[in-house]
């Protein structure tokens, strides 16, 4: 399914990302493939959520949806800690924190934890650590229990039902996350046997790209109701409830996730003494900082469809194939041609973007265009999240996307973690 959209050279894009494109396209050797963050637009989104939720609930960034270092530098100036999902990225997350003089506060998620990512966890001091099942569980207390740490932990728990809506619903069908409703308390009888674990509370993440505030704040509400009754049944006392991310950003076609009005209603909602709720925002924090540029090399005409190649297609911007992309689709002029002969060109015409793979499916929307010449670059918004990190990279071995901040120089490895010598924490 293609998206469909309107371009034109008339851009909403801010005047220093344009600037910042067409430097790159400037300075680099490749036709351009770049993406542009400005990491004071998330700064300002997790400083707006914080402002407006109780000062009993906590904001980790999802570190999956954008870990380019100096997006991550410049959120952990304000945000509590990070959601990781990977060793990967906790490193990251350490790297950031460091930078940023604050604490190293993460909250570790995802299935299929090995002993060697459980081992990293624990060597950086990851604070709490979600577990996914009775095994995992089991391999935590008993590396815990070699390395002489007792962590925190969270069971995180399969809903029976879903409890909200979203782009895509967990709660209530078989996915191969967390633990089931009814097996939690045969769980937390296991993990209270066990002397080298804390537990803590409980996690969740029922969906994702969730617009409804009000039934966002419904579902966290029914997140700590449930938890309070069920630590209560085992004797535990509740101090932390992740409620995981999920917060969407909005389109043309849909409004945005109303901040204020989600902060209202969990102002009247009262957890138990001593209990933090854990918001992960991901995508709603880092969706918009982001614009990826592509460049025009090639246009044809294939029986009766115009076809503008790209330099970038699904190994650098996956997000538009997947029909869920919520931003615009812009055209940025460029000038002079410096190519051979002509310079070709279509004026008033629908033209379907492709990237440079040699696949069929390297297909990312179809836009109808006042004029596209080979050497303008096509900017895709909202793509600080899901972009460069969900791209087909290795796909064909053609050359990565670049990536850049606003104000930084020109940096397409600064992502690199750290090797495993490297003090961590």
């Amino acid at each position: 399914m293609l998206v469909d959209q309107s371009a034109t050279a008339e851009t909403s894009i801010p005047e220093e990302i344009v600037k910042r494109i067409l430097q790159l396209r400037a300075t680099s050797d490749l036709p351009v493939g770049a993406y542009v963050y400005d990491p004071a637009v998330a700064v300002e989104r997790a400083e707006r959520l914080i402002e407006a939720v109780p000062e009993w609930t906590q904001v980790f960034y999802a570190v999956k949806a954008n870990s380019f270092l100096p997006v991550l530098r410049a959120l952990a100036t304000v945000v509590d800690g990070f959601d990781v999902a990977s060793l990967h990225e906790a490193r990251l997350a350490s790297q950031a924190a460091t930078a940023a003089a604050r604490p190293t506060r993460l909250a570790c998620s995802g299935p299929g934890k090995t002993e060697q990512h459980l081992m990293g966890l624990l060597s950086i001091g990851a604070e709490l650590i979600n577990v996914e099942s009775m095994l995992e569980l089991r391999r935590l207390a008993r590396l815990a229990e070699t390395m002489g740490q007792r962590p925190w932990i969270a069971i995180r728990v399969h809903p029976a039902a879903p409890h909200r809506a979203g782009s895509v619903s967990i709660g209530g069908q078989a996915k191969q996350f967390g633990i089931d409703e009814n097996v939690v308390p045969s769980v937390l009888m296991a993990a209270n046997a066990l002397p080298s674990l804390n537990v803590a509370g409980f996690q969740f993440h029922e969906a994702c790209n969730n617009l409804d505030a009000e039934g966002h704040a419904a579902y966290v509400n029914w997140c700590l109701d449930w938890s309070t009754k069920t630590a209560a049944a085992h004797g535990i006392e509740l101090g932390v409830v992740d409620v995981g991310g999920g917060i969407g950003i909005g389109s043309d076609e849909k409004p945005a996730f109303d901040v204020a009005l989600f902060g209202r209603r969990l102002m009247g909602i009262r957890p138990p003494r001593g209990c933090q709720l854990l918001l992960e925002p991901g995508r709603f924090l880092v969706a918009e900082c982001g614009y990826y540029a592509t460049e025009v090399v090639d246009l044809k005409r294939t029986i009766g469809t115009w076809f503008a190649v790209l330099r970038g297609g699904i190994n650098h911007f996956l997000r538009p194939a997947l029909a869920d992309y919520a931003g615009t689709i812009q055209v940025v002029p460029t000038d002079p041609w410096e190519g051979p002969g002509d310079r070709p060109g279509v004026r008033d015409a629908s033209v379907i973007l492709a990237g440079e793979l040699c696949s069929p499916s390297d297909i990312l929307a179809r836009i109808d265009v006042a004029e596209l010449r080979v050497g303008d670059v096509v900017v895709f918004s909202k793509a600080g999240s899901y972009g460069w990190e969900l791209a087909l990279q290795a796909f064909l071995g053609q050359p990565p996307a670049l990536r850049a901040t606003v104000s930084e120089a020109l940096n397409a490895t600064s992502a690199t973690v750290a090797k495993a010598s490297t003090p961590l924490g």
